[in-house]
């Protein structure tokens, strides 16, 4: 009895000493799409951050795929010891709801992860390319409801972007069709070679292309307008109802992660987020730095689900 409890206390220490030196080797930051979409420079800059104040290299491993399932469901069956995390968009929550999946390739969205941090919240916008002679979201409808089509790009099949623009069709009375890639980057590259004439889409892609009249931003996807594009009016004040989306990002560990790990992250984040080179970076992304509690983040990606999983069943909404 006595070996026993003698090798408990061991095993007590050794488990203290490791939470007390993490971490003691790099951390990986999976993001589950390619390289230079909004969710891939968020993991860049706050893995840039983390690495100077932990002391340990952060990398960023792009495991694209499946509209984010694949890179999701590997970071959840990673060990639960802070090494691996998972940098998600709101395309996390819901996107099993549009694509199959198996008990080999899917996660539970509620229970398969350990909740970190929401990093931050944007609005999204509908825009078209410069090429498109429909200049507002009125005339778009009427030359749609004369015959002409219209598809639009989107990240992926059941992102926040896909499910807006299926809401956005009933609610105008259109039947736009969604292209969907895999990622921001080649989304936005068709839209700007005029292969696809519209998209839904966050504000930091769209930005850079604005004022040379390549693409063209129509209206927000919100209650009210965004401070980021103030000029651009709610699809609310152009008659249209119930065309509210909001895309958000947050950092997720494999179910199980020791709670001072994950209060060691949630610290560094928050403070990361607070910093003023960061949120002018996140600016330019479109994005509005959120932080919190892991709490706050498990309510938003459950607060998803919940909604957006009524939606899509009773809209019908599936992959193309």
């Amino acid at each position: 009895m006595k070996q026993f409890l003698r090798f408990l206390a061991f095993a007590c220490l050794c488990g203290l000493a490791a939470a007390q030196t993490y971490p003691s080797r790099p951390i990986t930051i999976v993001v589950a799409y390619p390289a230079g979409g909004d969710t891939d420079a968020v993991a860049r800059l706050l893995g840039d951050k983390l690495s100077s104040r932990l002391g340990q290299p952060v990398v960023v491993d792009n495991r694209s795929g499946a509209s984010g399932i694949i890179g999701s469901s590997h970071v959840s069956k990673a060990p639960a010891d802070g090494y691996t995390l998972l940098l998600a968009p709101s395309t996390f929550a819901i996107a099993q709801l549009v694509l199959k999946t198996t008990a080999a390739t899917g996660y539970d969205v509620v229970n398969g992860f350990t909740p970190i941090i929401q990093t931050g919240s944007q609005p999204l916008f509908l825009a078209s390319a410069g090429n498109v002679e429909a200049r507002t979201v009125k005339d778009l409808v009427a030359a749609a409801q004369k015959g002409q089509e219209f598809d639009y790009a989107s990240p992926g099949s059941g992102s926040p972007m896909h499910v807006l623009g299926e809401i956005a069709n009933k609610s105008m009375g259109v039947k736009f069709r969604q292209v969907p890639y895999k990622g921001v980057a080649p989304a936005m590259n068709d839209v700007l070679g005029a292969h696809v004439p519209l998209t839904y889409m966050t504000y930091g892609p769209l930005e850079p292309y604005v004022a040379s009249g390549k693409v063209r931003i129509l209206a927000v996807a919100d209650k009210t307008r965004s401070a980021l594009a103030p000029n651009v009016p709610t699809f609310a004040e152009l008659g249209y109802a119930g065309i509210e989306v909001t895309a958000w990002n947050g950092l997720f560990g494999p179910k199980g992660m020791p709670a001072d790990v994950v209060q060691t992250l949630n610290t560094h984040v928050n403070a990361i987020l607070k910093m003023p080179d960061v949120a002018a970076k996140l600016a330019t992304l479109g994005v509005v730095p959120h932080g919190g509690a892991p709490e706050v983040l498990a309510r938003t990606s459950a607060g998803d689900l919940e909604r957006f999983g009524r939606v899509i069943k009773d809209m019908g909404i599936r992959a193309d």
